[in-house]
């Protein structure tokens, strides 16, 4: 099975399967990851914000224009910043490493 790591705000890598079909989100909410995703992976807002490891950015779909507004809510934001919701695993995905921001937005709550 595909692993990925999950590298939290403090520098504390967390290494874990990811199932193929999954989304990053989805790996991170059944391990305990803390990813809020706020909307359920809806694309409905930027709470399940990560920071892609360079090397992996380019091997991503294209970035929608809908997750581009999405992502531009963020805190954080970075050259390779997508939304976890919106990154399903792939063989091709196998090792993927994502950064944890520090901060997220939740527009949801008010």
């Amino acid at each position: 099975m595909p692993q990925m790591t999950f590298i939290a705000a403090d520098g504390t890598h967390h290494v874990v399967n990811a199932p193929i079909g999954d989304s990053v989100l989805e790996i991170a909410h059944d391990n305990e990851i803390a990813i809020e995703g706020a909307c359920e992976g809806s694309m409905a807002c930027s709470t399940c914000h990560v920071i892609i490891d360079k090397k992996w950015y380019r091997k991503l779909d294209e970035v929608s224009e809908d997750e581009e507004d999405m992502l531009d809510l963020a805190f954080g934001l970075t050259r390779t910043s997508r939304l976890g919701c919106q990154i399903v695993i792939t063989e091709e995905l196998d090792g993927l490493v994502v950064s944890l921001p520090r901060e997220t937005r939740n527009m949801l709550l008010g």
